[in-house]
This record gives structure tokens, sequence and C-alpha cells, in this order.
């Protein structure tokens, strides 16, 4: 089955290229495989010769052997199930191979077959059984590594994912990615390797983000990344469109500064491989226009905006260009232009239809410029037009509408209509609880629910919010990321309120700890949470630690000069009470340590319970 080998090589490429809906489209196959592997089954080679009967002037040929009848025949078969080019072709010469070759034989050909279900999309079931069949037929000995298997494990994960069982495709995901790291160990070529492996950390990357693990999913996109770099030219378009998935992926994560690199490389790639006004650059500087957006850069975000714009006149892309007005408009609410903003989405709203989601997205932005003008009035009835459209879409859209509904609570919120507001997050909540791949944006959505809870002095209601905001974005992004620490900085001010001391305390000097490392101990949050640390050191009696962190807090304020004058006198002034009280009457407390950080905690109930 030396053919069936080379095909299967071959499609790898391709899967490897496509196996995700962010995946690297490419035309260029990477390089062929040539080594031929020890699972594979040779095809046996005869030759009939002829010869003359000495009695005779009749040629003859010898009566072909039976085992030579039936190795032709099996080489037949072979021959045909290689030629189909349909599913069903392919079904139909594997069952005629059943009846002859044994299952091990039918090893390779259960891949085959499992790798075109599974690409096609139209049948997982039936791309899992023969996933299943070709495993067991080539994976006899554990111990012996073998890309087949590797292919299969990819197939297996590839599949299970498909089905929505994250946790099974994981697995076989990681033993995938183990099988190879042996192999490479081995000194199998590279060049067999690479796209196999590109195609398990591609479908790494898509199962940890189905999963909620957008920050585990980013070491894998890095991975492929290089994997394409060690395979393509450097000025590949593949490396732009590979450099431009990480920048999305960063940008999911909210590190916008991280994925300002990756995306100015997809610029600087297309721009050289393909010209100005190329769609791949519309979309590089869509991308870039974001990302400024997020670093709070608005004029150059708009500027990109603009020169997406423009190419995507050129190339009549409507949608798109809709869309990318929207942003415009976004981009100058922020940057305070307001009446140019509502002039930009007046012209985008009459070439949207109806009851559409675009039309619905244009009036929650004009929502937006109103609020900001103080036209109360006129902002509600572009939200509830807005809300009526959208609630038709919850079913068909429900991430696109939740995300909807929770910029509309943002509006609502700014009116101080907190109800309203807490409310429509509910209803966003309720949409993306059954996304398993919007763990981060529920736990978001959480902790905008929990803060205004908070606010609106619902302290115990809150807290529960609060604890799975924080459990699902440290899933999400990892503890270390500044969400998680402003979700602890509010859980130790629910705890404060609440008379529980130890508790925020406890809760404070994780979000310092987190805030220390993610925006650095100068940064007004972080501040922030080294005085609340203070404040609750202080309710507890221990003025000792109490001063030192409100010491920490004036140090730090003091490196803002003057722009910081008014809260630098504001914490003096707090440093001096803390030191009235420990020198007076009730300052009889016994020493004690800052409460340990280590990892960052677990939350739940029974941990925070007083002693």
């Amino acid at each position: 089955m030396r053919k069936l080998w080379h095909s299967l090589s071959l499609l790898a490429r391709r899967r490897s290229i496509s196996s995700c809906s962010k995946s690297y489209s490419c035309d260029a196959p990477f390089n062929r495989c040539t080594k031929t592997h020890e699972l594979l089954i040779q095809p046996n080679e005869f030759i009939t010769t002829p010869f003359r009967n000495m009695g005779t002037l009749v040629q003859k040929t010898s009566p072909i052997p039976s085992r030579q009848r039936k190795i032709m025949k099996n080489s037949q078969l072979e021959e045909t199930f290689e030629s189909a080019e349909t599913t069903e072709e392919m079904l139909k010469a594997f069952s005629n191979m059943e009846e002859v070759f044994d299952e091990r034989e039918l090893g390779l050909a259960s891949l085959k077959i499992g790798l075109k279900l599974d690409r096609e999309g139209e049948d997982p079931e039936k791309a899992l059984s023969f996933a299943n069949r070709a495993l067991k037929a080539l994976d006899k000995d554990n111990s012996n590594p073998s890309l087949p298997v590797a292919m299969c494990l990819q197939l297996l994960g590839s599949v299970n994912f498909r089905l929505k069982r994250f946790n099974d495709s994981l697995g076989y995901l990681n033993r995938a990615n183990r099988v190879l790291g042996r192999l490479q160990d081995e000194g199998l070529g590279v060049d067999d390797v690479r796209p196999v492996l590109h195609a398990v950390q591609l479908e790494l990357a898509n199962v940890k983000n189905a999963m909620g693990r957008r920050e585990e999913a980013l070491e894998n996109l890095r991975k492929c990344l290089e994997i394409k770099e060690m395979t393509f030219e450097k000025d590949s378009g593949e490396l732009g469109k590979a450099n431009r998935d990480l920048a999305e992926a960063y940008v999911a994560v909210l590190n916008f500064k991280e994925a300002l690199p990756y995306c100015l490389k997809a610029l600087e790639i297309h721009t050289k491989g393909l010209g100005q006004n190329s769609v791949e650059v519309a979309h590089d500087r869509k991308l870039l226009g974001i990302v400024y957006s997020g670093l709070e850069e608005h004029e150059k975000a708009l500027e990109q905006n603009v020169l997406a714009q423009r190419i995507l006149k050129n190339w009549n892309l409507n949608a798109d260009l809709l869309r990318a007005e929207i942003d415009a408009a976004n981009m100058m609410i922020a940057l305070g232009r307001y009446d140019e903003a509502v002039g930009t989405l007046n012209g985008v709203v009459h070439q949207t239809e109806k009851d559409s989601e675009t039309r619905a997205l244009v009036l929650v932005s004009m929502a937006k410029a109103l609020c900001n003008q103080e036209k109360f009035a006129e902002c509600k009835r572009c939200l509830e037009v807005s809300l009526g459209i959208l609630d038709k879409r919850e079913r068909i859209s429900p991430v696109e509408v939740a995300e909807a509904y929770s910029e509309i609570s943002m509006q609502y919120e700014t009116m101080n209509e907190f109800e309203t507001a807490i409310l429509l997050l509910k209803r966003t909540l309720a949409l993306l609880e059954k996304q398993p791949q919007e763990q981060h944006s529920e736990g978001s959505v959480s902790a905008r629910i929990g803060w205004l809870l908070l606010l609106t002095g619902k302290v115990q209601k809150a807290i529960p919010y609060l604890e799975s905001a924080a459990e699902r974005l440290k899933d999400s992004f990892g503890p270390k990321h500044f969400g998680v620490g402003y979700i602890y900085n509010n859980l130790g001010a629910a705890y404060l309120e609440l008379d529980r001391p130890q508790s925020a305390a406890q809760m404070f000097a994780v979000a310092k700890d987190i805030m220390d490392v993610s925006l650095g101990p100068h940064h007004v949050d972080t501040i922030e949470a080294c005085q609340n640390l203070s404040k609750a050191y202080g309710e507890m009696g221990s003025y000792v630690l109490a001063i030192e962190f409100q010491q920490q807090a004036i140090d730090a304020w003091e490196s803002h000069g003057a722009s910081a004058e008014d809260e630098l006198r504001e914490a003096q002034r707090l440093l001096e009470q803390l030191k009235k009280k420990a020198h007076g009457p009730s300052a009889n407390e016994i020493p004690m340590k800052a409460l340990p950080l280590g990892k960052t905690p677990a939350i739940t109930r029974d941990s925070k319970l007083e002693s």
C-alpha cells in the first residue's frame, strides 16, 4: 500500500492547513513525504515469463499459481480504492477489500476514509468509527510509535471536537503530540512530521478555545506559527495569515500590546506580496484598527479603518464595508466626535434591512453617541428598537446577540438605570452559558453583574457572581490577568462591606499581587488595591501591616508627580490616621504577618468563613 501511504501524507498536509475555522488556508502543500514506514504493506511484484513448448509451435503460458492470483486480486482492489474520488466510491471499494484483507491490513484504508469524512464534516459519527478502527489496526504495539498512529490520534481529536466531546478530543491530541515528539527524537524526517504536528497544534488551539482556555490556546498557535516559519519562505502569504491569526487570538484575550507586532507583520507581508489594494491588507488594517482602539490610540485606529474602507469599497465587499463603518463610528465616539459618529451611522442605517442584526448594531452605536450627548430619550428609543430586533434572533445568533445585550446594558448603566442593566446582563449570561467556547465572555458578564449588585448595595448577592467570574477568567486568561485582579479587588470590597476584614485582606492581597505583575506597581489600580489592603488590615486592628501597605501606596503616588498631588495628599492623610490609631488605647494588637499569597486561591464559601 505504498501509494495509499503517499496519498495519506498529502492529505495530512492539506488537513494541516485547513483543519479549523481559523485555519491557515494555503494552496501550496507541505513538501511531499517520501519515507516508507514499517507498518505499510508493500505491493508484491511478479513477472509471468512465457516459454515455448519444445513439442509444438504454439506458444503457451504456464498457469498462474493461486497465490499469485490472490496477490493480483489484492493489488487490483488496492488500485480501485486508490483511484476512488468520491466518498461513495471509497466506501464501495473498501467494502470489497474487507472480503480479502484482515483488520491490520485495512488500517491505512480506514484512516484515509476517516480523514476524508472528517474533512467533509457531514457524518462525524461515521468518521469516528473509521478512526477508531484505524487506530485499533495500526496501534498494536503501544511502545512503537509511528506517523500513521499519530495521524489516527489527530483524526480522533478532530472528530471528537466536531462532536463537542472536548475532553476526549484533548486527550487524543495530547497523545498525538507525545507520539510526534518521540518520532522527532528518534530522527524521523521533519518533512514527514511537520504537517501532522501543525494539524495537532491547530486542533489543540481549537479545543482549548472551545473549553474557554484561551491563554493555553495561544501557546499552541505560537507553535503553529513557528512550524509555518520553518516551512515557508519568509514573505509567504501563509505566514501573513498565520501572523494575523495569532494577533486575533491575542485580541480575544484583550492583550493588545502582544497582538500589535503580529498584526503589523501580517500587514507588511501582505502589502509586499499582494499590494496595497488587496482584500488581505484590508482585513489586516481592520484588525489593526481594533488593536489600536484597545491600546486607546483612537486616532491611529480611525486612520487604519479609513484605509481599510477604501479597499473594501474598491472590491464591492458591502457587508464588510458596513461593519467597518460601524467600527469607525465607535472610534469617533471614543474620540468625542459624537455628531460625526451620528452622521456616519445615519448613512449606514439606511443600507441595512429592517430586522437585521446589522441594523440593531447600528442603533446600539447610535444610542452610545446620543447617551454621551445626554440625549437620553432618543438614546432609549434606539435601544428599545434594537432590543426588539435582537429578541427575535437569540436562537439564530446567540453569541452576537449576547454581545449586543452586554453593550446595551452599558448604556443603561451610564444612565444610572442599574436594574435594567442587570436584567439585560442576566439575559446575556443565560445565552453564554450554553456556549462553552464563550467561557471568557461569561466570566466578564458575571463580573459586571457582581459589580452592579455591589454598587446598588446588594452585597450578598454580588459575591457568587464575582466568585464565578474569577474562576472562569482564571481558566480563560490565566491567574495573572489584570481582569482577574479587578474581580478580586471587588470581592475584597464586598467582604469589607460585610464586616469580614480577614477575607477582604486575603482578596485584596491577591488583587495586588496580580496587578503588580500585569499592570505594574505604580499603576493607579494597583495603588488602589494596595490602599484597600491597608484598610482591611486597619479594620482588623493590624496597624503595623496597614501602615506598611499605606506607605507603599504613598511611594507609588509620588512617582506620578504633579498629576497625582490630590491622591498623594489623601494617602498621606490616611497614613497619619493609621499612625494615630496604632498609638491609641486599642493598639494592643498581637503582631501578625501579612496573609500568605501562594497560588491564587480557588474561591469557595467554606474557605472564606471567618475563624
